[in-house]
Order: structure tokens, then sequence, then C-alpha cells
């Protein structure tokens, strides 16, 4: 698995069985059941996830939808749902599509740290879930040369920033392969060790695997032992995902090149296989380079395979949607003074700009530049040029408030600002080719 491919909740990119939060059991969906009523009595057949035979590369057409696995069998088996993402990377590594991967290297349950590695070792090393890592690992895809070929496993958030970075000419998305994640949201590190030992009452050290199943977050421990927890209720008393993913507008990353997740998955193969729509003629590019070579097989998804998909993706919507209603409710009494006092502990450490991945300013930037701690103004300058600034082009990752060391809740400040605009002018930023709002304001000169 990739770096991405462990930092979600709720659609490990392997293809897991696991439901996102507030949603039903994707594998238990009964979208594949057949017509009519079965006899009273008789057993459920289970639900049908692929059609037809294993596809050769030829057969991969851009817009299809398949389920796919693969061929090595540790992968698989750690990959926890088919282990397709890390095999599609590994045979684009391996068979110089790419020059180079980003990938997770874990240094326990719960953390890890995101790696540039041209080495296929790595890759394969790196499969397995991991929903507690909030890592956004597109500012890095900036420090490359523009000649270089990586490939990456993005969330959707993640890849709305590599969007947004190409727009500014940032990034060359050309020389880039995006496989994106399906995702319900993350769950800070150090926030799931508080939680597991406070909540579930273990030692965080013991923990060995997670999981997510039917809603609840289930912890397995060294002796082997599954401790679980309804996520609904531990959200309940904030012990649950970012608050920004819980109204966050984009659910499947189909701005990639491949949107892969668990979503859809039914039957015998929840758990055994990964989703996966192609969305780019590059996207279909490196599904046939790994069928042809070996790396991994893929069969076509079946009508209610979609179905099922597209059923969960609409739960997760519709729960965003009366997140976003609740949080971003009309403020009462005086709104300057309610901004002024989110914004009274901020130390001006410059660290929200640093990890933005829309922002494409310098160290010259207007609001560092212009911002000047001897004024006196109500919100420093720098604030409100940022506000303005990111109006038309914030994405909602919510790293921002990740790093904030005064725990400032400024993703919340932001979309306060970006998201009247951005929903006046339909503009879902990384979502499409279209140019930023303010980058098609023409000044006239005034006579």
């Amino acid at each position: 698995m990739t770096a991405p491919e462990k930092s979600k909740i709720d659609a490990k990119p392997d293809g897991a069985a696991g439901a996102p939060p507030g949603a039903p059991h994707a594998g238990s969906a009964p979208a594949g059941a057949p017509a009519g009523k079965p006899p009273e009595g008789a057993p459920k057949p289970p639900a049908v996830s692929v059609t037809g035979d294993k596809l050769k590369g030829s057969d991969i057409k851009i817009g299809g939808k398949y389920i796919g696995w693969s061929t090595n069998e540790d992968v698989r088996k750690r990959g926890g749902s088919g282990g397709l993402v890390t095999s599609v990377l590994a045979g684009a590594l391996e068979k110089g599509l790419v020059s180079n991967v980003v990938v997770l290297k874990k240094s326990n349950q719960f953390e890890a740290v995101p790696v540039l590695t041209s080495d296929v070792k790595d890759v394969y090393e790196s499969a397995g879930s991991m929903h507690m890592l909030i890592s956004n690992p597109t500012k890095y895809l900036r420090h490359f040369e523009n000649d270089a070929r990586i490939g990456i496993a993005v969330k959707p958030c993640d890849m709305r920033g590599i969007r947004e970075q190409s727009k500014r000419n940032m990034i060359n998305l050309d020389k880039v392969f995006t496989i994106g994640l399906n995702c319900g949201g993350t769950i800070p590190p150090y926030k799931i060790r508080r939680v597991v030992e406070e909540v579930y009452k273990l030692n965080p050290d013991d923990v060995c695997a997670e999981e997510i199943e039917k809603g609840q977050l289930i912890m397995e421990t060294k002796d082997g032992v599954h401790h679980s927890q309804s996520i609904d209720e531990m959200e309940l008393e904030d012990n649950g995902r970012r608050e920004n993913c819980r109204y966050c507008i984009v659910k499947i990353a189909t701005n990639a090149d491949l949107a892969c997740g668990n979503w859809g998955v039914l039957g015998d193969l929840a758990g055994k296989g990964t989703f996966v729509e192609v969305m780019t003629e590059k996207g279909a590019e490196f599904l046939k380079n790994a069928i042809d070579n070996g790396y991994a097989e893929v069969k076509a998804a079946s009508d209610p395979a979609s179905e099922a998909r597209g059923k969960v993706n609409g739960i997760m919507l519709k729960m965003s949607a009366k997140t976003k209603e609740k949080v971003f409710a009309p403020l009462d009494g005086d709104k300057l003074e309610a901004f002024k006092a989110e914004l009274k502990n901020c130390i001006h450490c410059g660290a929200c700009k640093t990890v933005c991945p829309p922002c494409a300013c310098g160290p010259e930037a207007k609001c560092t530049s212009f911002n000047n701690l001897a004024d006196s103004y109500d919100i420093s300058l720098y604030h409100m040029i940022r506000f303005l600034h990111l109006m038309d082009s914030c994405v909602g990752c919510g790293q921002c408030s990740d790093v904030c060391p005064s725990d400032i809740p400024l993703a919340r400040l932001y979309r306060k600002f970006a998201n009247p605009i951005q929903d006046e002018l339909k503009y879902v930023t990384g979502m499409d080719d279209r140019t930023p709002p303010f980058f098609e304001i023409k000044l006239e000169e005034v006579q």
C-alpha cells in the first residue's frame, strides 16, 4: 500500500470489506440479490461483484469499472483487500512507467512517514491498511524535477490539491501517476492513541492491526482478540474523524487516473478485491501494464457492484451535507468578534501556509510581506489576506488545522470564506480543469 493508501478511515485501497463510518456494510448490501422474494428459510444468495472471465490488458477502457487483485499471494494477504493498488504501483515502477513511488514507511500501527523510493521492495513492504494517518503528500511533489515520473496513491483531498498545484504551474501533472482512494475521513495518530487508552482501555503498543466493519472501528491486539467501538458514538465525544473530513464533499477520487477502493466489492470477493474505475488514458495504460505483466488480475464489475459503490458514496455525502450545515450555521452576534476570538492565540509561525496544497506563493507572499506584528489591527493582515486568497482555492484538506501549534480551527475559518463563493460559482476545487475563479478576474485601466 502507498502513503495515502494507509491514511483513510473507511476505504482500504486494496479493497477491504469494512464499511465507512455510519454507512451500511458494503459487503452485505442487497444490491446483488436476485429479483423477487426467496422462499422462507432459504439461504440468501451471495451478492454478485464481477461478471465474466478475467480480462486482458486490451480489454481495459477509459470509464471501465473493474474488480481486481494482486497475483502476489503475500501482497493479497497483507494488503487486506486484494493488494491491487500495491501491485499496480510495483508494476509501474519495475516496468519503467514511473521512476519513483511515494509509499509510507510505518513506525508503528498508528504512525508512518512518507518515503520516495525507486526500490520495488519498498512498495511491496508498504502493503497493508492504516486508517490513522493524516499526512498530505502532495506538497512533496513540488521538490522533484519536472522530468521525474512519480507514482502516488492519494485521498480525494490530496488529489484535489495536486490538480490545483498543476493549475498554478507548480507541478507537471503529465509526469505524475495517481491512484485515488475512497475516503470517508482520517483520525490523527495522537487522538487514536488516546482513544485506544481511554475508550478501548488498551495499551496502544499492543495493537497490531485495525479494521472497520459495519460502522465499528476494530482494534486487534497481539493476543488475537478484537476490540470494537461504534464510530458514530465515538464521534459524539469528538473521538472520531477530523472535523473537515466529516463535512468533506468528495469521497471518491474520480479526479485521479484510477479511482480505487473497497466500496462495491461484494459477496465472496469482499476483502479480497478492489473496485477500480479507469478515469484517464494514463490510468488505463498503468492498469494494462499490471495485467499484461502478471502483477494483477481483473474482472469486469457487475451492475450490482457499481450500484453498491454509488449507494455507499451517496450515504457518505448525505452525512457530510448534514455536518456541513451544522458546522457552518450562521453566526449569531458580532462576526468580527467571533473571528478575533478564534485567532487570538496565533503566534504567526506560518505553518498553515507551509502545508497548504494550493498555496503557490513564495517567501515574498503578500500575506507575509504585508504583515507586521507591531500593527494593531483587530485581525492580522496575514490571516485577512489568506482568508481572501484561499476563497477560490481551498480544498478543505484540514492540514492547516492539523499543524497549528495553537489549535486554531483554521480549516473551518478558511471554509467560512470559501464555501459561499465556491457554492455560488459551482466550483469544486481540484475536481475539474476549470480556471480558478480569481484567475479570471481582469483589471481594467481607469482613465
